[in-house]
């Protein structure tokens, strides 16, 4: 399983920072003959693509490491990039030693070894000592104040970590990875908001109501109602609070289960994520809130069921973070296939599109405060990720226009149906899986398709004959399916599977292709939470001082959510997670 690539990376670089995993390391003794100065190239093996480097050397360091092929997860590029940092600031390269090192960690330190050999006067490496390390034993360090401490760096714990300062509370972030960002650095669709003023400056007819009863429909009518009822309402105020801080939304397009184009993304359709995590950190930084990062909370501090802060374990020891209000936004749990598998067996060895810190620790951290989880049971995947790479294509690629075909080159779904309908059509295929097929309008349209071109994912062929063979399908039969869609979209009419959103025809070369299948998504169970976001026990009470937002929370989506909810969901009660905890920290 690929669930510990990411943690494996994050090992891998606190491990050589702080050596503390073990007795000894071995570190090289280098001296002013030990390269011959130059550049020099090498390649390791990643996950599932070569990676290739380019490691500039003095006669006694390694100046500078830059990646010259590097097509892994995104998620791993930061951590990717603090490695390199490492290996720069510490001059050292020994992967040998490091427990863990495995996948994208292993390939980037195999490229730089063997570029390095090449550097090595006479061709011969370094001398290693053994030297003796701090044996990983934790010690006590000194406890903290502050007013709100927010658990979590994602979209839902950096909004509310905004509005908790702004409403007068002092506020630090405790975030385990070392990175900002969650989940939701790496969301591409969209941000699901109605009667918001960009769509009414762009023409779009949508309303909050309908807005609330596409969700409560996507979700198996099982959501919180109170839940969506509030998110409905307050996702415009979110749209313009996120525009206040500087973010772009000024393109709007439509995801699976919308009867309406309420995505909100940057102009061109780009990555919405990024542009939100870039922005809310921005914001969180010049509002001189702490983050702590690499620290992960290990327990919830409390005092007569009213919590009094968090217990804290670093790479140097473990402490108190004292604190009048606690919020939880740790996300969900789908990196954690073991744990997904308990809640439904059927989705055992599945890949996932979520960052590896995604565990569920609030389970172990939260425990002794008796925390209520609902709707654990209700986990989504996401119909369109590459196999194996665990890389997931937009659902907005379906949005603007492109279609699912399977191994008889047959449509099979409507290509906009809840995500739960979509996987579950995929997996009734032949091998399990789909193509996505589209041309160069859908592409021009989507400027989110550039990285899935420029990392070679996509097929390409100039005619729709040539990109069949390169599928393996039959081509007569593609043509033919493409030629019945184009009709559908001129009628706006889909007889066969009752598709109503028809953004473009496939007819203008180059045309494209790319395998896709289900991987688990999302986690819609969690902590349960009201409409304030305080947390409630198994018993059914308020712990007062609690609150949880975003992905860690259950309620809000049902059995299902819709594509673009999630961003609503996390910005939005993030938002009034931070109002109400600040709030409660001023109140006591």
């Amino acid at each position: 399983m690929k669930k510990n690539l990411v943690f494996a990376l994050v090992m891998v670089i606190t491990l050589l920072l702080s050596a503390c995993s073990a007795t000894e390391v071995e570190k090289p003794i280098v001296n002013d003959d030990t390269f011959v100065a130059g550049t020099y190239t090498g390649e390791g093996n990643g996950l599932s693509n070569s990676i290739g480097v380019e490691v500039t050397v003095s006669t006694e360091k390694i100046e500078s490491i830059v990646f010259t092929e590097f097509n892994e997860s995104d998620f791993t590029v930061d951590l990717a990039d603090q490695l390199i940092e490492t290996i720069i600031e510490n001059n050292v390269a020994q992967a040998d030693t490091i427990a863990g090192a495995t996948f994208t960690s292993r390939g980037t330190l195999e490229a730089v070894r063997d570029a390095l050999s090449k550097a090595y006067v006479d061709g011969k490496e370094p001398d290693y000592t053994k030297i003796d390390v701090d044996n990983g034993e934790k010690t006590d360090l000194k406890n903290i104040s502050t007013d709100v401490v927010v658990i979590g760096a994602g979209g839902a714990g950096m909004s509310s970590a905004l509005v908790a300062k702004n409403n007068g509370a002092e506020v630090i972030i405790v975030e385990k990875m070392p990175i900002v960002g969650g989940n939701t650095k790496f969301a591409t669709g969209g941000l699901n908001a109605a009667e918001t003023s960009i769509q009414k400056a762009l023409g779009i007819e949508d309303s909050v109501e309908l807005y609330y009863e596409d969700t409560m429909k996507g979700g198996g009518n099982l959501n919180n109602p109170s839940l969506v009822e509030l998110l409905a309402q307050k996702t415009k105020e979110t749209v313009d609070w996120l525009i206040g801080l500087g973010a772009d939304l000024s393109d709007v397009g439509r995801l699976g289960g919308a009867s309406a184009n309420r995505a909100h993304r940057p102009t061109g359709g780009a990555a919405v994520g990024g542009e939100i995590t870039d922005v809310l950190y921005e914001n969180v930084q010049e509002a001189g809130i702490e983050v702590i990062l690499e620290t992960k909370v290990i327990g919830i501090l409390s005092n007569n069921d009213e919590v009094t802060g968090v217990r804290v374990s670093t790479k140097d020891g473990e402490y108190d973070i004292n604190a009048k209000a606690v919020i939880i936004a740790t996300g969900g749990f789908g990196a954690n296939n073991e744990l997904v598998a308990s809640f439904v067996p059927a989705f055992e060895g599945y890949g996932t599109t979520n960052h590896q810190g995604a565990i569920g620790d609030v389970i172990d951290f939260a425990k002794d405060l008796n925390v209520s989880f609902i709707d654990m049971e209700f986990i989504q995947t996401h119909p369109t990720v590459i196999p194996v790479k665990n890389y997931m294509i937009t659902e907005a690629v379906r949005g603007n226009g492109a279609i699912l075909v399977n191994r008889s080159a047959e449509r099979f779904v409507d290509e906009l149906q809840t995500r739960k309908v979509v996987s579950d059509a995929e997996l009734a295929q032949e091998g399990q899986t789909a193509f996505l097929v589209f041309d160069q309008g859908v592409r021009e349209s989507l400027s989110a398709i550039e990285k899935y071109y420029n990392k070679g994912f996509l097929l390409e062929s100039d005619t729709i004959e040539g990109l069949a063979e390169q599928m393996g399908v039959p081509a007569e039969q593609l043509k033919a399916t493409i030629d019945t869609y184009n009709s559908y979209v001129a009628n706006e009419n889909d007889p066969e599977f009752g598709r109503t959103n028809f953004a473009r025809p496939i007819e203008n070369g180059p045309y494209y292709s790319v395998e896709v299948g289900p991987a688990v998504h999302h986690t819609m169970g969690g902590v349960e939470i009201d409409v304030e976001t305080q947390v409630y026990n198994e018993a059914g009470e308020v712990i007062k001082g609690l609150y949880a937002a975003g992905e860690v929370t259950g309620g809000v989506h049902g059995n299902n959510r819709l594509g673009g909810n999630s961003l609503s969901d996390i910005t939005t009660y993030g938002r009034i997670a931070g109002e109400n905890a600040a709030y409660y920290s001023k109140s006591e």
